[in-house]
Parts: structure tokens; sequence; C-alpha cells
């Protein structure tokens, strides 16, 4: 598998590349609790929705890159907002009623939409990229709100990304998520330390 996801990479156009660094450009900042790595991922999303659109049909991975554009340009404003009025934005957790909610919520929404995109579009994939985009979502709303288990969730979600990129020939990308996963563990534990000393616990 890694040999051909590495060969199949090596035959991608200049979106693809240029997808890939700025997205992993994104994930060193925000795995690092940095502001600027918004501005990256702003650039990657935007390009990323066209390549899911125009050369995947992943159309409800192109809807959600959009929505990611969006939400970092909401991210950049609370933590700025928050950093300006009294302080840095802390690091908080979810409660288990909390993560009950979510992954209700995902499981509910995530049905509907790979349902209908499987009925009435050419889309691919649709319930696994309805439970994605679903999931990923929610995990981008934790991550703006700089709540620490979005990374458990983004562990979840970009492990399944790379079989779905595969299955749909998207190489770069599914090694793209490969790094994503890693990076995710590790963005949980830096921010799961820096947590613990906001709070004293260390």
């Amino acid at each position: 598998m890694l040999e051909q996801l590495v060969k199949g990479a090596a035959e991608l156009g200049w979106v693809d590349w240029v997808v890939t660094l700025t997205a992993l450009a994104y994930i060193a900042g925000a795995s690092r609790n940095k502001i600027w790595g918004w501005y990256w991922g702003m650039a990657s999303c935007a390009l990323w929705a066209y390549a899911s659109y125009a050369y995947y049909q992943l159309y409800l991975d192109a809807l959600l890159q959009l929505f990611y554009v969006g939400m970092a340009l909401w991210a950049v404003y609370r933590w700025r907002q928050r950093g300006a009025s009294k302080g840095e934005l802390p690091i908080s957790r979810v409660s288990a009623r909390g993560h009950g909610v979510y992954i209700g919520l995902g499981a509910v929404i995530s049905v509907p939409f790979g349902y209908f995109f499987d009925a009435y579009t050419p889309a691919a994939a649709t319930y696994w990229d309805a439970f994605t985009t679903v999931f990923a979502v929610l995990a981008t709303i934790m991550l703006a709100k700089r709540q620490l288990d979005n990374w458990l969730y983004w562990v979840v979600v970009d492990a399944i990304y790379v079989g779905l990129y595969y299955s749909r020939g998207a190489f770069l990308l599914a090694l793209v998520m490969i790094v994503y996963t890693i990076m995710a563990v590790q963005g949980y534990r830096y921010w799961r330390r820096q947590w613990a000393l906001e709070n004293g616990l260390i």
C-alpha cells in the first residue's frame, strides 16, 4: 500500500502538492496551539475543496473544505478577540455529556446525509464521506473553541480518511491523512500538557 501511495503521489499535479504543503503547515500550527496555523488552513482548504469536487467526486468533502475556510475565519476572530480582552483563550475539556451530544448528533446526521448523496448524486463513498464530514465538522468546532478532546476525534476521522482517499486514487491526500493522524496524536499530547499547566496540575 505504501509503495502505491508514494508512486501515485509522484504522478499528481500542482494542486495536490500545494494542498499538501499548506495542509501540513496548518496542522503543524494547530497541533502546537498557534493561531498562524489557521491562515495556512484557509489556503489549503480552499484548494482542497476544488480538488475533492473536480478530481475525486467527493462532494461532501468539498463542502466540508469550504466550511473549514469559514471556521478558520471564525477561529481567528475568536482567538484574537479573547486574547485582546481577557487573555489567551484557555484550553478546556469536553464533559461526558458533551461527548454524548457530539457523538449522538454526528451519528444522527451522518445517515441522512449519506442516503441523500447516495440516492440523488453521482458522489462516491457516500456514507463514509458523510461520516467523516460530519465528525470533522464537530472536531473543527471543538478545535476553534480550544477544546482538548478535538484531537481524539481527529485521530479517528483522519485514520478513516486515509482509506477513503486511497480508495478514490487520491494517493497524496491519503499520505497527508497518515501524517494528520500522527500529528493529531501529538497534538493531543501537547495540548493535554498545556491544559495541565494552565490548571496547575503539573
